[in-house]
């Protein structure tokens, strides 16, 4: 029974932390890059926003600007993840330190 009780516990601990690390990533922004065009997501790899160059659109044609959109948004989500896969780590070895 003591078992089950520790494990309760160790499990809302964890759940609580998870929710907090959501929170910190929604408010971490990274960027993705390709010529004239710049994606910014979240920490939890959503895209917040795409700016693109007015003058691209003079030279460039839509398959370039999306390819472009495309190669930029890979970029962001990457950035993202290694982001997200930092803050868990470190979330895991507080919650474990003899696994660091």
């Amino acid at each position: 029974m003591l078992g089950n009780m520790f494990n309760k516990n160790m499990m809302e601990k964890m759940r609580v932390q998870l929710e907090e690390i959501k929170v910190k990533l929604n408010n971490i922004s990274v960027l993705g890059a390709a010529d004239n065009i710049k994606v910014v997501a979240n920490g939890n790899r959503l895209l917040t926003s795409i700016d693109i160059d007015a003058d691209f659109f003079k030279t460039a044609n839509k398959k370039q600007v999306e390819e472009l959109i495309v190669l930029a948004a890979n970029r962001a989500l990457e950035q993202a993840e290694r982001v997200e896969k930092s803050e868990m780590s470190h979330a895991a070895m507080g919650m474990l330190p003899g696994l660091g």
